[in-house]
């Protein structure tokens, strides 16, 4: 072989050589930007995902969460946010204002001893009676019973003002009324239970589905921001326009539950009496300071005065 042939045997496989070596060069580079290119992938789906993580972390969830929904109120509520329960005949001139909370035991113990009474003069049209429901036991004892106990209410009066005063009177009742510390109502099925006494709540599939789906937990939310309206802090209070009334202090001593409501009874009616005048026949919705029932600047959505 030539020498001249020989070495251009050496520089085409030089050639060769260089072309093989730039070829698996791009392989190289190719690759590394592909593993570069899916870490930065991974790196930006583990970020999102941690992002996403954190921002559900964060979102509200449970009652916090009712109070970003939309409001769905219920039937026969007025007001701003709906949050006035006012029930009685509109031609009564005078409205009691009773604040109570569904957990409270004190709550409990007017409404077995002297809520008849209270019904009594709601239907005689001695009076209209505006309702604000508080939940601050669920904070002072923790728990969410009188929150989801004031929803379910609510799915009561969007039935009827009827249906929810016979299903607060179950509500309190000797046979269901847990004690505060024991957040019962905290169940649906035990909401559900106590209104299976009500006729008008019965087999009711539309308020059924209404308490378990929380329907009314926005319009829970705004009626228990009412916390402190008046001045009112403790439960049961009435009021009547400005004016807290007092009923007499029960004797401490030792008597029977009969005896107990017995006293409690005749201390409502006492106080009532005092403040609007004998009962129905005999001047009834007439009586001393004969002020407005509703707060100062309210309307009576009513028409009362």
């Amino acid at each position: 072989m030539s020498t001249r042939n020989s070495q251009a045997s050496k520089t085409a496989a030089r050639e060769r050589i260089r072309v093989e070596r730039e070829r698996q060069k791009k392989k190289d580079r190719m690759r590394r930007q592909l593993v570069v290119a899916v870490s930065v992938v991974g790196v930006l789906a583990v970020a999102g995902g941690i992002g996403f993580a954190v921002m559900k972390a964060n979102e509200p969830t449970g009652w916090e969460a009712a109070k970003e929904a939309p409001q769905v109120a219920p039937a026969h509520t007025q007001g701003k946010d709906h949050t006035e329960i006012l029930i009685g005949d509109p031609k009564a001139t005078q409205t009691l204002e009773v604040f109570e909370d569904v957990r409270c035991p004190a709550c409990a113990a007017f409404e077995q001893s002297s809520g008849t009474a209270l019904l009594k003069d709601i239907k005689d049209g001695r009076y209209k009676v505006r309702y604000t429901m508080y939940s601050f036991i669920d904070g002072m004892q923790g728990g969410e019973g009188s929150k989801n106990a004031l929803s379910a209410l609510g799915a009561a009066l969007n039935v009827s003002p009827e249906a929810f005063l016979k299903y607060k009177t179950a509500l309190y009742s000797t046979k269901f009324h847990p004690d505060e510390r024991e957040d019962l109502y905290a169940k649906d099925s035990e909401l559900l239970k106590v209104a299976a006494e009500v006729p008008e709540l019965k087999n009711n599939k539309a308020f059924e589905t209404a308490v378990k789906k929380g329907t009314y937990d926005r319009w829970t939310m705004d009626m228990t921001a009412l916390f402190g309206r008046k001045g009112v802090k403790g439960t049961p209070t009435f009021m009547h326009g400005d004016k807290k009334l007092v009923m007499d202090q029960i004797p401490q001593r030792q008597m029977t539950q009969a005896q107990y409501n017995q006293l409690a009874l005749a201390g409502f009616k006492k106080m009532i009496d005092k403040e609007f005048g004998p009962a129905k026949g005999t001047g009834a919705g007439k009586g001393p300071g004969g002020g407005k029932g509703i707060r100062e600047g309210e309307k009576d959505p009513t028409g009362g005065h």
